[in-house]
């Protein structure tokens, strides 16, 4: 059995996609860009702002169904530039304990709305 996860604490999503689905104790958010939800705006004044944004969202999402960051296990990482993975990479690792999930970072062509950064999880309760 499947559930939507939505919050409006986290952005809505801008296309035919639901924010996260919990399937049994697994949580699968969709990919996070860094608007902020009370605004609808897009943080980009730097990659350290646009990564702490999504975390934020990330977080709103994982709240909504009763987890947290210490439940995730996995991340997937958009990059518009690896040349600011430094910036990510200290931004996305603030959020975590001792403990961190595996994950890649990638960097792409494009992502929606001319976000900076994207970042998708997995997390299980």
């Amino acid at each position: 059995m499947k559930k939507i996860i939505n919050t409006q604490s986290a952005p809505a999503p801008i296309g035919p996609y639901e924010q996260a689905i919990l399937a049994g104790n697994t949580l699968y958010i969709s990919g996070q860009i860094p608007v902020n939800p009370a605004t609808g705006e897009l943080v980009s004044v730097s990659y350290a702002e646009a990564t702490k944004q999504v975390m934020k969202n990330l977080d709103a999402i994982l709240k909504e169904a009763e987890m947290s960051f210490d439940d995730v296990v996995r991340c997937t990482i958009f990059v518009a530039d690896l040349a600011h993975f430094g910036e990510v990479n200290e931004m996305y690792g603030s959020f975590f304990g001792t403990v961190t999930p595996s994950r890649e970072c990638v960097q792409v062509a494009a992502l929606p709305k001319g976000a900076l950064v994207e970042i998708s999880a997995i997390a299980v309760k």
